[in-house]
This record gives structure tokens, C-alpha cells and sequence, in this order.
């Protein structure tokens, strides 16, 4: 007996692909036998890591996606079923943050996160799901995953953030409307609430005097690394996940158990 990590005839997309968590969650299924479909605006790092993936083994395509618009959604999802087959896992990770307090937001501060963050996420499940449960509806025993990758931000305000926290608590609140509307359909919607991971994107910051003091203030005094929610990720997009839904799970070490 063991959790499945065999992930072959899967297809997965993968959001936010480019880079950080993103890049590493491809890996990860890709490891473990999926064929994965990378996903963001930044085209020539996805090719990148669809040779990095390749080289190892995997199966890797690339589309182009700018999820702050509607069109450029539907194209890739489009695109992506064409290059690879009907996408069986989306891993809903584009995110963009900034740092500055709420009196400063400016409207195209407040729009360029909640675009990304919600809307985009919002729009790419909504696009995906539409085909899963077209495909359901022929096939009930099929199963689908949409993992959404929220943040413990969505569940505890952090300072210097807080558009970023809303933004992560609307994600939340999305998981759960999904899970009840399309469970039925054998779409297990979940959501993934990482805590300080260090990826190349903020690296030099955790490693600053402002960072470590930052990190000092943690239950075990460590940022996570990108590899550290492999386990979960493979359990969420997996077919032993099949009575998780609408599980919203913190990847945090303790940070909010402060």
C-alpha cells in the first residue's frame, strides 16, 4: 500500500511556469510521469525548462499565457489540449505581489495583483473545468484535479501586503465554491497556502539583515525550499486524493500554529 506517484497518461498544466514554485511543480510531475504544459507569458524560460525536463526523461510542451486576459486564457487552454491531450491536472499558480502600505495602493497597484491573482485564477479554473466536465459527462468515472496555490497570506494578514492577502483570501473562498459546484463532476478543487518558500525570485531578500530577521521570527527559524511541497502536490494531484475536496492545506512549518 502507498500513496500513487505514478502519474503516467496524465496531463498537466501547469501555470506560472516560468519560474520559483511554478518551475518546480512541473519537475515534480513531470518526474513522476505526467506530461506537462507550461504555461506563462515569459516563452523563452519555458522553453528552458521544457529542455531542463526533456533531458531528464519527461514530456514537456509550452504555450504562451498572459492571464490578466480573457482571450490569451482561452488560446492557451486551447492550445495546450491540442499539443498535449485533455488536461487531467491544473496546478492554478500565476501570482504577483507587491510591497507597500494601503494608503499608498494606487488603482493600477490594486488591479495588477487582483488581475493576476484572482481574476486570472478565477478565469484559467473556470476555462479548464468547463472541458473536464464536458469530458465527465461522457465518462463519470473520469478524474480531475485543479489545485489552486494560494498562500498563508490568505489566511493571516502579513504586513506591507495586504492587497497581495486579499487577493490569497479570495483564492481560498474560490477553492471552496469550486469543490461544492463541481465535485460532482469528479473535479477534486484544493488549495495549497505555502508559507516563506525561498525561491531565485527572493532569495537575496531572505539572505539580507531584513530577511533573516524576518526569518528569525519563524517557529524553526528556516524558509521553506520549492521541494518541500512536493509531497503534498503529488497527493493533491493524484487519484488517491480522490475524498479531498475543497481542502484548503497550509505548507507553512508552524507559521500559523504562532
Amino acid at each position: 500500500m502507498g500513496i500513487e506517484v505514478n502519474f503516467e497518461g496524465k496531463i498537466a498544466l501547469i501555470t506560472g511556469a516560468s519560474s520559483g514554485l511554478g518551475a518546480r511543480f512541473a519537475k515534480v510531475l513531470a518526474q513522476a510521469g505526467a506530461q506537462v504544459v507550461l504555461a506563462s507569458r515569459r516563452t523563452e524560460r519555458l522553453k528552458e525548462l521544457r529542455a531542463e525536463i526533456e533531458a531528464d526523461g519527461g514530456a514537456a510542451h509550452v504555450v504562451s499565457l498572459d492571464v490578466t486576459d480573457f482571450a490569451s486564457i482561452k488560446s492557451a487552454i486551447a492550445h495546450a489540449e491540442t499539443e498535449a491531450g485533455p488536461i487531467d491536472i491544473l496546478v492554478n499558480n500565476s501570482g504577483v505581489s507587491n510591497t507597500q502600505r494601503l494608503v499608498d495602493v494606487s488603482p493600477e497597484d490594486y488591479a495588477f495583483v487582483m488581475d493576476t491573482n484572482l481574476r486570472g485564477a478565477f478565469f484559467v479554473a473556470q476555462q479548464t473545468a468547463k472541458r473536464m466536465i464536458a469530458r465527465a459527462k461522457g465518462d463519470p468515472k473520469k478524474q480531475h484535479r485543479i489545485i489552486n496555490i494560494a498562500s498563508v497570506a490568505g489566511l493571516r494578514v502579513l504586513p506591507q501586503i495586504g492587497v497581495y492577502c486579499m487577493s490569497k483570501a479570495g483564492v481560498v473562498q474560490m477553492t471552496k465554491a469550486m469543490a461544492v459546484e463541481w465535485g460532482k463532476y469528479n473535479i477534486n478543487t484544493n488549495a495549497i497556502c505555502p508559507g516563506y518558500i525561498s525561491t531565485e525570485i527572493n532569495e537575496e531578500y531572505f539572505a539580507s539583515e531584513q530577511g533573516q530577521k524576518l526569518v528569525d521570527m519563524l517557529p524553526r527559524k528556516r524558509a521553506g525550499k520549492p521541494e518541500d511541497l512536493d509531497g503534498l502536490l503529488l497527493l493533491l494531484a493524484g487519484e488517491d486524493s480522490h475524498f479531498i475536496n475543497g481542502a484548503i492545506i497550509s505548507a507553512d512549518d508552524g507559521m500559523l500554529a504562532m
